[in-house]
């Protein structure tokens, strides 16, 4: 089984990281020190450019579109590295989160957007999700009430709500991702838009907005004037 040992002095991730800190290491290097042993004629860094190959983007933003089943069509891998990889990817998506979650405004479409991008962008189906703020506009809370397809979700204002009340919530914020990445809104996800204003306009607990992510991009609906519209 090849390993690091093989490898040339200069190229051995470990050392390099011992001598100059993880910050010289290539994107390759780092996976590879992940994958830690190779195969008879595949090493830990062979496999690691496979991965990134396969990832679709060559690259490790790549790695968020992979699944566990992906990891193990790869000569080298098997499900003990298969469930490392992808608790390493799953760690780096709530990393990202946690570092977001204290610049979250709800009146600030763009801070909930970023902290939702890069968990929703590489998604290949459809989730809804719902973000909870008191009375002080603090989030409480977030969950996902739905997950649909490729290419649609169900939003149910009796999801949506029934967790809202839960949480004793004043105010929320729908978000939901478009898997295709363009996040236009479509003529169903308006229509949602108004029955879940409408619901919360009942029920006392206020829509103020429905954010829809696409890949490094996103719509908000408030921002579009979607809500003004309405009530005008």
């Amino acid at each position: 089984m090849s390993t690091f040992k093989e490898l040339p002095d200069g190229d051995k991730p470990y050392e390099k990281c011992l001598k100059y800190g993880p910050g010289v290491l290539s994107d390759t290097e780092l996976l590879a020190v992940f994958i830690r042993t190779g195969t008879r004629d595949s090493s830990p860094i062979d496999i690691a450019r496979q991965i990134m190959l396969r990832s679709g983007k060559n690259s490790i933003v790549g790695l968020a579109n992979m699944r566990m089943k992906d990891y193990l069509q790869i000569e080298g891998i098997g499900e003990v590295k298969a469930i490392l990889l992808a608790c390493l990817v799953e760690l780096s998506k709530r990393i990202a989160r946690q570092n977001a979650v204290t610049q979250i405004s709800m009146s600030n479409s763009k801070s909930i957007a970023n902290y939702y991008m890069e968990q929703l962008r590489h998604e290949k189906q459809e989730q809804v999700w719902v973000c909870v703020f008191d009375t002080k506009c603090n989030l409480i809370s977030d969950r996902m009430v739905t997950m649909g397809t490729i290419n649609s979700a169900l939003i149910s204002p009796r999801e949506v709500y029934k967790y809202a009340l839960s949480e004793n919530g004043a105010f929320i914020v729908v978000i939901h991702n478009h898997p295709s990445g363009d996040p236009t809104p479509s003529e169903n996800d308006i229509e949602a838009t108004y029955n879940l204003k409408k619901a919360g306009d009942i029920i006392g607990i206020k829509l103020l907005d429905h954010i829809i992510i696409g890949d490094r991009v996103y719509t908000s609906l408030a921002d579009a004037g979607l809500f003004n519209e309405e009530e005008a």
